[in-house]
């Protein structure tokens, strides 16, 4: 063979299917681009100086695995559309002479150039926008901008060995495709459509029952950490029902609309309808994929940006006082006693010598417990709720004083020794009018409230709280202690109190830092003040993990979001001009026995409404069972806003769907053009 036969093949085959080869090669740089992005932030020296930056980039690494993971399959699925359209060509180069072996380093020829002209594009685009990346992330943590331009050689290594390795597996696969196939097969390779399949009823009831339950689980669950747990099983769930019901629900559609004689038997819906059951499990597969796709980018975006727009009131919701001092201790004299008047009496000296003041105060004392409900009993023995109890029964009981719920709420409530006041967080309603205590005297329930003083607390908990304001405190929780002793049981006392300082963050910081060596002091003469450990925390100095963690997480989900919009957006794409160019010959048979363009575009309408927006709406419609889910997943992140999760959850759809019309309108014209001429007007 002649030197250099095999790249000009190679490269004529580029040229000759550009309008397949451009938005994949394209598609290829975007992917490459934002993996560098990625790996030069997650990587990159600029942050380590900036609060927050280490959590941030901790996210970045754990995205760069999922993009790497994304990319492969990715590419890999877009380019079986390629290598089945350039399968001819090959058949017809066995034809002329070329052996698999002179294939094989067309194919290899071919692979070389794309992954240099991608690889080579991609990093130079990362590189060019890496710096406007790591500006805005510093922007986003409220950092100090360098102007230095920096290139990071080994994301550079990294990105390019992860798409060598991409490339050579693509390479391979292809290969085996064509060393499998005879010459005969390549050349008739367009023209082998699968047979239309069967309504598969049983298939189709399989996946409403698997939605179903899928959505079942997303709505009922009620706790964090059982969301959290059952969220991959759910997702996995509805992928699969997904490809199901548009592979065999779309089958079965078709069979139904051709047993209606009034609409199957009209020149536009004949056709089409047709056309869909010929090759239905193909288009059936590629919807399911565009409408997973299309959730995925919707649930990623709506939840990363709420989170990175509702960071701040999250963070007042996590930390309600500037700074939050939690002291845990061995004993109830140490809730309220001269330890404390200690503790605040320095705080107040410390704000003052710093110039500022204590306003907005938070006091009390807790006996906090975890415990079983069972009807009115609440039961703390592990043994007991570890073996017959489940996460929605699971409650976080805290024992709190009349007095310090009194002094909190502003109020002058009066009860009797064995009368409680009860406060149920957000899934934690309680029906009855007394409740027990692992077999104890019942407390009569005097009133429920719907409030109490804004804590720290119920935003870190995974479990439903339950708050029993007592008057006779020491009475009801001693004998608790010796109760959770003897079960192995843990009731943890605690003192909480906090404040709102009218300063600077710097001020508030410096507040926090003098508090904290105060308190170290205080515990090196522990035998004085028996067990009293305090762990004090300051908004101003969580501020920066924070935006870190939410940063990081928003940047992510863009990024994640934009490649799995670039995915679905070629699919559609390769969808369409497959679709184009199977129906070419058909369309042109049906113009040959007088059906007009105007009749053709009719046809091509009906099929195109028929099934390009299912996924949209179906996506729309996983969203929607999918949002109670996501609002508890979020509870993890101190997320409590359902108002701007739904604002944001609605926009970004309407969003993407605006964006989803303009590729439908795009890519329909590329397949009118194909099957002939179709954006001409008719005669």
């Amino acid at each position: 063979m002649k030197k250099g036969l095999y790249g000009r093949l190679a490269w004529m085959g580029i040229k000759k299917n550009r309008k397949l080869y451009l938005p994949y090669i394209l598609t290829c740089i975007g992917t490459i681009t934002m993996c560098y992005i990625i790996s030069f932030l997650s990587t990159s020296d600029v942050f380590a100086a900036i609060p927050g930056g280490d959590t941030m980039q901790s996210f970045l690494s754990m995205g760069f695995g999922v993009m790497a993971v994304f990319s492969l399959i990715f590419l890999f699925y877009t380019y079986s559309f390629l290598i089945r359209r350039r399968k001819k060509e090959f058949g017809l180069y066995n034809i002329l002479g070329l052996n698999k072996k002179n294939l094989a380093l067309v194919l290899i020829s071919e692979t070389l150039m794309i992954a240099l002209l991608t690889i080579a594009g991609g990093l130079f685009f990362g590189v060019l926008l890496s710096k406007l990346a790591e500006l805005g992330m510093v922007k986003m943590l409220g950092g100090t901008a360098s102007f230095s331009f920096i290139v990071g050689f080994d994301s550079l290594w990294r990105t390019a060995a992860l798409f060598l390795g991409i490339y050579a597996l693509i390479f391979l696969n292809a290969l085996r495709q064509i060393h499998l196939s005879n010459p005969i097969q390549l050349l008739h390779s367009e023209n082998i459509g699968e047979k239309p399949p069967k309504a598969n009823w049983a298939v189709a009831v399989l996946g409403l029952l698997l939605l179903g339950g899928a959505y079942y689980l997303a709505v009922t669950i009620q706790d964090p950490i059982t969301a959290l747990t059952v969220f991959f099983f759910a997702v996995i769930m509805v992928i699969i029902a997904t490809y199901m019901l548009f592979i065999s629900g779309s089958v079965t559609l078709c069979r139904a609309l051709q047993k209606n004689k009034k609409y199957y038997y009209k020149t536009n819906h004949f056709v089409s309808v047709s056309s869909l059951v010929f090759r239905m499990k193909r288009n059936g597969a590629g919807l399911a994929s565009i409408c997973i796709l299309c959730t995925m980018v919707l649930v990623m975006v709506s939840s990363t940006v709420c989170l990175f727009v509702g960071a701040e009131d999250t963070l007042r919701n996590r930390y309600t006082r500037n700074i939050n001092l939690d002291a845990a201790v061995s004993e109830l004299e140490l809730l309220d006693g001269p330890q404390t008047d200690a503790v605040k009496e320095a705080v107040s000296r410390i704000v003052s010598e710093n110039g500022t003041n204590i306003d907005n105060e938070l006091e009390y004392g807790t006996a906090g417990f975890a415990a079983l409900m069972q009807g009115d009993e609440l039961l703390c023995d592990p043994d007991i709720y570890n073996s017959v109890g489940s996460m929605a029964d699971m409650r976080q009981v805290f024992i709190v004083s009349l007095q310090d719920y009194n002094n909190m709420m502003n109020s002058s409530e009066v009860l009797q020794p064995g009368q409680a006041i009860l406060y149920a967080t957000d899934g934690a309603s309680y029906a009855y009018d007394s409740i027990s205590i692992e077999g104890g005297e019942p407390i009569e329930i005097s009133k429920q409230v719907e409030s109490f003083a804004d804590n720290t607390i119920d935003d870190t908990q995974m479990i439903p709280s339950l708050y029993l304001f007592v008057p006779d405190f020491e009475q009801v929780v001693t004998p608790l202690l010796d109760i959770m002793y003897d079960n192995t049981g843990i009731v943890s006392l605690h003192w909480y109190y906090g404040f709102d300082m009218p300063c600077d963050d710097d001020t508030q910081m410096a507040v926090q830092e003098q508090i904290d060596e105060y308190m170290d002091e205080v515990e090196a003469t522990e035998e004085q003040f028996a067990y009293f450990h305090v762990l004090v925390e300051g908004v101003a100095s969580e501020r920066a993990g924070f935006y870190g963690m939410y940063g990081g997480l928003f940047f992510l989900g863009v990024m994640l979001g934009l490649a799995f919009m670039l995915a679905a957006v070629l699919i559609i794409y390769y969808k369409q001009i497959s679709e184009g160019y199977e129906d070419q010959s058909r369309f042109d048979t049906m113009r040959k026995v007088g059906m007009s363009r105007r009749d053709i575009r009719k046809s091509i309408n009906s099929q195109i409404l028929l099934v390009f927006f299912m996924p949209l709406v179906m996506s729309g419609i996983h969203l929607a069972f999918a949002f109670p889910l996501i609002r508890k997943l979020l509870l993890i992140f101190n997320l409590t806003d359902t108002g701007l999760l739904i604002a944001v959850t609605v926009v970004c759809y309407l969003v993407f769907a605006l964006f989803y019309f303009i590729v439908y309108r795009a890519t329909s014209r590329s397949y009118y053009s194909i099957v002939g001429g179709l954006r001409r007007s008719d005669d």
